[in-house]
């Protein structure tokens, strides 16, 4: 009996389908990728029946990922050559970032829409999708001149498809098409809140599996259990309002420069409060909320009366024109604000922490990220809570903290190495073809103690939850029925 040949490992195959320019029928057989035991890919040729490890979806819809011959290419020398194009636009920035998949970033460009949101107060959807139509272009090119690399060089394009706004979502997912089409490039969907988590381990590369990741930005609260890529256990969520957007409106209320945003703004002005002025209740304490779930609309409440009962109206007297006594009681409300804000977080952490341990007792990492992460207060606080449990606290840097394009290349990255990736759009595709995209999108499974009435559970829409969609397509690949 003639020798099997040895599989090829998962990082050589995926090596050789991006060197790929030309797909060619290389063996009637599928090849099964696995790693750790899991299946994590199947490429067949055309004759296969089997659909590839990827999300199912009609923006992405399922096909084969056929075996390639493998054609030599200046662009990808090794696997620390492969090149990925990641596009962002889920609100109101506009990013790209060309990564390698050994994690360097070789260049990024961002269109900050801050003047937009000091204009209004806050984002608008429709004008909001307008300013990433106007800059995606320019902002995808800058990105690639940065990179001095060219659409042609890269080796597969990366795309936020979830959650967000619909409108601003689309500009981002037409573009990342586009190219792929135009170069027959692979894609891959990303979930956005995903690439928040993920992005750490782009840059500190001790981060293994299984961490617990904090998520805390504008419109989301999450804390979760890392297991793997596309493998999350939801611990808590936001039940009404996000930090974020508490931030964003009790600086409105003050009369802060919303150019700057509305978080880093109301932190510089925390600095000069006193964060006990103001007796401000902590959301969620007392025997019915032993959970891991964020409230904040009560805390906005809070502020509002304080502020209302201090006679402030930000609107009419701005805190730049505030007389010292005016300043001095904003500052305060702002600092008190901030203290009570942080310790809802503390509070959920450690329950979180607690809860995590039960399913992984190996963790030893709190990963803290979002936009609301490159707060100051909020990473010592929690340096300090992360210090207390045993555990480290891991942050990306600020700049990587807020919506940037590395985060989706790097989420696009990690997607590669296990095999969960798309074909090219079909070259007869029209330019007005209906895409699937996900404004409300479940990144993990729920904790069965963490089920609650939360507003974000509620309205997630159609589409399963990124973990159970990974779930059935390994399912599948390994030829068991896949779960509802």
């Amino acid at each position: 009996m003639a020798a099997r040949m040895p599989c090829p490992s998962p990082a050589l195959l995926l090596t050789r389908l991006l060197r790929s320019r030309v797909v060619r029928h290389h063996h009637p057989a599928a090849i099964r990728v696995k790693k750790n035991g899991l299946a994590t890919g199947i490429l067949t040729c055309a004759a296969g029946r089997r659909r590839g490890n990827v999300l199912s979806s009609t923006k992405f819809p399922p096909r084969t990922i056929r075996c390639c011959s493998i054609v030599s290419s200046p662009r990808c020398r090794s696997t620390e050559d492969v090149l990925v194009l990641g596009i962002e636009t889920s609100c109101d920035d506009t990013g790209a970032a060309v990564v390698t998949t050994d994690g360097r970033i070789l260049g990024e460009a961002i269109a900050s829409q801050a003047e937009l949101l000091g204009q209004w107060g806050g984002v608008v959807p429709k004008l909001a999708s307008e300013e990433h139509r106007k800059f995606i272009d320019k902002v995808v090119a800058d990105a690639l001149q940065n990179a001095g690399v060219q659409e042609s060089d890269l080796s597969a394009v990366a795309v936020t498809i979830g959650p967000g706004l619909s409108l601003c979502l689309h500009v981002g997912v037409k573009k990342a098409r586009n190219i792929a089409k135009a170069h027959r490039l692979p894609m891959v969907g990303v979930h956005h809140m995903e690439a928040h988590a993920l992005v750490v381990r782009l840059i500190e590369k001790h981060v293994e599996f299984p961490f617990i990741v904090l998520l805390v930005s504008g419109g989301h609260n999450l804390l979760l259990l890392a297991q793997n890529v596309g493998q999350y256990v939801q611990l808590g969520t936001t039940v009404d309002d996000a930090i974020g957007e508490a931030y964003d409106k009790t600086a409105r209320l003050l009369g802060l420069d919303m150019k700057k945003g509305g978080g880093p703004a109301l932190e510089e002005l925390a600095r000069e409060g006193d964060p006990k002025a103001i007796k401000f209740s902590v959301p969620m304490r007392g025997p019915r909320y032993l959970n891991c779930n964020f409230s904040y609309a009560g805390l906005k409440n809070q502020v509002r009366m304080a502020i209302e009962a201090r006679n402030i109206d930000g609107d009419e007297v701005p805190l730049s024109v505030a007389t010292a006594e005016d300043r001095q009681i904003r500052a305060d409300i702002a600092a008190s604000f901030q203290r009570v804000a942080v310790q809802h977080l503390e509070d959920k952490c450690r329950r979180a922490v607690e809860w995590a341990r039960r399913l992984a007792p190996s963790v030893t990492s709190l990963v803290v990220s979002g936009g609301v992460a490159s707060n100051h207060t909020v990473r010592s606080r929690l340096g300090a809570l992360a210090s207390e449990l045993d555990l480290q606290l891991v942050c990306p840097p600020p700049r990587l903290c807020t919506d940037n394009g590395v985060m989706v290349a790097w989420a696009g990255v990690e997607h590669l190495r296990l095999g969960m990736f798309e074909e090219p759009p079909d070259q007869d595709e029209p330019d007005d073809v209906r895409v699937d995209l996900r404004p409300r999108w479940q990144l993990g499974e729920i904790y069965e103690e963490g089920q609650s009435e939360a507003r974000s559970l509620k309205r997630m829409g159609h589409h399963q939850s990124l973990t159970a969609q990974v779930r059935n397509r390994s399912s599948e690949a390994e030829g068991r029925p896949a779960s509802q």
